[in-house]
């Protein structure tokens, strides 16, 4: 999820949610390994990995995945690089974030920035490495107190869009795993994706969604993909939901 795919023209194109929309595939699209890894990263997949995946069975009491007991969960979708991760985990220790990434490339220069050779792992930090629906069909009502989905594949293209991981099919298992007044955090570059999440949290009532932000937030640490949107001269847009009830 962290991978951004091809990016949009200059004409949007958005698919309508009033025409008949094609629920989520049960299937992941794009890449799960770019350029070759190098040895040490490969290591760091085989060797650590496994010591900081979440474990399904976790599922039923989330909070006690964590060293110590997190005092509550929070969950990033397409964490790539772990940069804002990681940033997470050290800014607040007391929490347990589940950082989600299908793509091996970008897994491993996580596990590579914690330097696991000379520093102890994060108590505070797991790993999903499969679809992040996949995790939130596994939770608990109320599992979680706050959601990021920061700068996802847009899949710009109409006929992709129900590829897209913010889609209304998967919006009620979003609140589902939500605590009542959990706070989600949403972030794209690309103005295609900017019209179709407009769309879909208007026609929402699960979350009480204000109107995007231009600038990002204080409190968000910055990711890699925001700094190639604004090198690139794309304008982000920030959006802060809060779950409903």
């Amino acid at each position: 999820m962290g991978a951004h795919g091809p990016r949009a023209g200059a004409a949007l194109r958005v698919q309508s949610l009033s025409a008949p929309l094609k629920p989520p595939p049960d299937r992941l699209y794009g890449r799960a390994r770019g350029h070759a890894l190098r040895p040490r990263q490969e290591r760091l997949l085989a060797e650590v990995l496994p010591r900081l995946r979440l474990d399904p069975a976790q599922a039923a009491d989330l909070a006690a995945a964590f060293a110590p007991r997190a005092a509550e969960v929070w969950l990033e979708v397409g964490c790539g690089s772990g940069e804002h991760a990681l940033a997470l985990v050290a800014r607040h220790p007391g929490i347990g974030l589940i950082a989600s990434e299908v793509f091996a490339n970008g897994l491993a220069s996580l596990l590579g920035a914690l330097a696991p050779e000379t520093v102890p792992l994060p108590g505070n930090l797991r790993l999903w490495d499969e679809d992040a629906r996949a995790l939130i069909r596994l939770l608990r009502a109320s599992s979680l107190s706050r959601l990021f989905v920061l700068f996802p594949d847009p899949w710009p293209k109409a006929r992709h869009a129900k590829r897209r991981f913010i889609h209304p099919a998967l919006l009620p298992e979003i609140a589902r795993v939500l605590r009542p007044g959990a706070e989600w955090r949403v972030a794209t570059d690309d103005p295609t994706h900017q019209a179709w999440l407009e769309e879909v949290f208007a026609a929402q009532t699960l979350f009480a969604a204000p109107p995007p932000a231009t600038r990002r937030p204080d409190d968000w640490p910055p990711t890699r993909y925001e700094a190639k949107a604004l090198a690139a001269g794309r304008q982000p847009r920030y959006w802060t939901l809060r779950r409903a009830g």
